[in-house]
C-alpha cells in the first residue's frame, strides 16, 4: 500500500491476527501447486477443503475442521475430474454440497457424507458440461437455492440450475458472452441481482445476470485490477490490482506475498481506511475465508482465514482477534449476517424476483431475524400439525440436518411431544455432524487422538448448547412475566 490515511478514531483500530498454535494447524497436506490464479481452498463450520496434487486427474481433500494435527500421506481424496482441479467452493446453505471445476472442462457437484471418509470419493451427484475450454471460477448465488454460476476460458460465464433430476446438465440456463479475455475473478452484490467481473482485458464490468446485459463497464490505465468484490451495501465496489510499475495498489492477498493488510470499509469518505497488518515470512498459495457463522465470538474474532503455505505443506488458521476486556458478546462488531437458509427458490430467482438473504443473529441461543419467510417446497411432516410455526421450523430444521425422515406407520402416528423428544435426543448423538455410535472405536495412537479432539469438540459444543438453553429460559422468563404484568393490567 503506497499510502496510509490519517488517524481516525475505529473500534477495529487494534484488530490484531492471531496464528494458531503448531498442534491446531493442519500439517503434511500436499497443496496443489498449481500456477493457477485463485484461493484453492474453501471453509466452512464443518470442513476445509483444499485442491491437492493428484497423478491422473484432479483432487480435493475434505477435512474435518477439528481434525488438525499432521495428515495421514493415504488420506481420502474427493476425485473424478480428468484434469486439474481449479475451483471449489462450498453451497452456502448446504454445509455437506460443494462445487468443483476443473481444467477437463466440466463442473461437479459433490455431496460429502456427515461420516469421516474411509476411502476416495468418485461418487458426484451432478455434473455440469458446457464449456468449450477449462473451467477457472465456480460461485453460488448468495440468496438463491440450486443456482450456480461458472467462468471458463472461453470467455462465457454460464448460469446452472441444479434443481432438476438429470445427473448430467448438458445445457446451462442462460450464458452471459461479453467478455473479450479470460475472466479473473466474479463477486456479487447483497441480494444477487448485480454480477461484477474483472476480466484479463484489464475491464471492470457490472452485469445484470438474468438479462446478461453489462450495465456498467469501466477501466484505468494505472490500475490492472485483478479481483473484485461488491462491498455489501454500500453500492461500491473494491478491486485489488497493480499499478503499471507492478505495485500491489490494494493487497488483500498476492502470490509470494505472507502479510495481509486489513482495512475498514464505511459509507463516509474516504469510504476505505486502512488499520493494520498481520505479518509473516511464509508466503501464501491462497487463503480460505470461514463464514461469519462459524466464528468464536467468545473471543471476539472477527475474521478467520486458512492460509495454504505450500512451502511447508501447511495449513495456517490465523483468527482477526478485536481486542475487548468484557468477556460478554460484543454487539458493535458483530451485525447481523447472512444465514445457511436461502431466501429464494431457484425458479423464483429465474423468474426476476429479488430479495435480501436471511440474516442471523450471532449471539449465542438468537433465532433467525427472518424478514421474509421461504415457503418449503417439499414439507417433510405431513401427518403431523405442529403445535405452533416456531416448533414446525425447528424440527424441519433437524430433520434436513439429521437427515431424518419418518419411515414406518408408527412414527407417523405418534404424538407430537414424542416426535419431539426424538428429535432432540438424536440431535445430541451428533457432534458437528458425525454420528457418534457410527465411529468405531479407535485401534491406533492417530485415531485415539482424533476421538480425544472430538470429545473435546462435544465438551465445547454442549457448554454452547447449555449457554443457548439459558438465554432461552431468560427469554421465557421475561415473556411469562410480560403476559402476567398484561392480565393484571387488563
Amino acid at each position: 500500500m503506497s499510502w496510509h490515511p490519517q488517524y481516525r478514531s475505529s473500534k477495529f483500530r487494534h484488530v490484531f491476527g492471531k496464528p494458531a498454535s503448531k498442534e491446531n494447524c493442519y500439517d503434511s497436506v500436499p497443496i496443489t501447486r498449481s500456477v493457477h490464479d485463485n484461493h484453492f481452498c474453501a471453509v466452512n463450520p464443518h470442513f476445509i477443503a483444499v485442491v491437492t496434487e493428484c497423478a491422473g486427474g484432479g483432487a480435493f481433500l475434505v477435512i474435518p475442521l477439528h481434525q488438525t494435527g499432521k495428515l495421514d500421506p493415504h488420506y481420502p481424496k474427493v476425485c473424478g475430474h480428468r484434469g486439474n482441479v481449479l475451483d471449489v467452493k462450498w453451497n452456502p446453505f448446504d454445509d455437506f454440497e460443494i462445487a468443483s471445476c476443473s481444467e477437463d472442462a466440466t463442473i461437479k457437484i459433490w455431496s460429502i457424507p456427515k461420516q469421516l471418509l474411509t476411502r476416495n470419493l468418485t461418487a458426484y451427484r451432478k455434473e455440469l458440461v458446457g464449456h468449450a475450454r477449462r473451467v477457472g471460477l465456480v460461485e453460488w448465488h448468495p440468496t438463491a437455492a440450486n443456482i450456480l454460476f461458472s467462468a471458463g476460458y472461453d470467455y462465457k460465464v454460464m448460469i446452472w440450475n441444479l434443481d432438476t433430476k438429470e445427473s448430467v446438465i448438458t445445457s446451462p440456463m442462460s450464458t452471459i458472452s461479453c467478455h473479450q479475455d479470460v475472466i479473473l475473478s466474479m463477486s456479487f452484490n447483497t441480494n444477487g441481482s448485480l454480477l461484477a467481473t474483472t476480466c484479463k482485458d484489464r475491464k471492470i464490468r457490472v452485469i445484470d445476470p438474468r438479462a446478461g446485459t453489462v450495465l456498467q463497464e469501466a477501466s484505468y490505465k494505472g490500475h490492472r485490477a485483478s479481483k473484485v468484490l461488491f462491498l455489501g451495501n454500500l453500492k461500491k465496489l473494491m478491486s485489488t490490482g497493480t499499478s503499471r510499475w507492478n505495485n500491489r495498489q490494494v493487497a488483500l492477498w498476492d502470490q509470494g506475498d505472507g502479510n495481509i493488510r486489513y482495512y475498514e470499509v464505511s459509507a463516509d469518505k474516504p469510504h476505505l481506511s486502512y488499520l493494520t497488518e498481520y505479518r509473516s515470512y511464509n508466503p501464501q498459495k491462497g487463503i480460505g475465508v470461514m463464514p461469519k457463522r462459524g466464528l468464536d465470538v467468545s473471543s471476539c474474532e472477527i475474521f478467520r482465514f486458512y492460509k495454504l503455505i505450500t512451502t511447508k505443506s501447511l495449513i495456517e488458521p490465523i483468527s482477526m482477534i478485536v481486542p475487548r476486556r468484557s468477556e460478554s458478546y460484543q454487539e458493535d462488531i458483530y451485525p447481523p449476517t447472512a444465514g445457511a437458509q436461502p431466501s429464494l427458490t431457484a425458479q423464483e430467482w429465474l423468474s426476476g424476483m429479488n430479495r435480501d438473504p436471511i440474516l442471523v443473529s450471532l449471539r449465542p441461543g438468537s433465532e433467525l431475524l427472518r424478514p421474509h419467510p421461504l415457503p418449503a417446497e417439499r414439507p417433510i411432516f405431513n401427518s403431523m400439525a405442529p403445535a405452533s410455526p416456531r416448533l414446525l421450523n425447528q424440527t424441519e430444521k433437524l430433520a434436513a440436518e439429521d437427515g431424518w425422515r419418518s419411515s414406518s406407520l408408527l412414527e407417523e402416528k405418534m404424538p407430537r411431544w414424542a416426535a419431539e423428544h426424538r428429535l432432540e435426543e438424536k440431535k445430541t448423538w451428533l457432534t458437528n455432524g458425525f454420528d457418534v455410535f457410527e465411529c468405531p472405536p479407535p485401534k491406533t495412537e492417530n485415531e485415539l487422538l482424533q476421538m480425544f479432539y472430538r470429545q473435546q469438540e462435544e465438551i465445547r459444543r454442549l457448554r454452547e448448547l447449555l449457554t443457548q438453553r439459558e438465554v432461552q429460559a431468560k427469554q421465557l422468563e421475561l415473556e411469562i412475566k410480560n403476559l402476567r404484568m398484561g392480565s393484571e393490567q387488563l
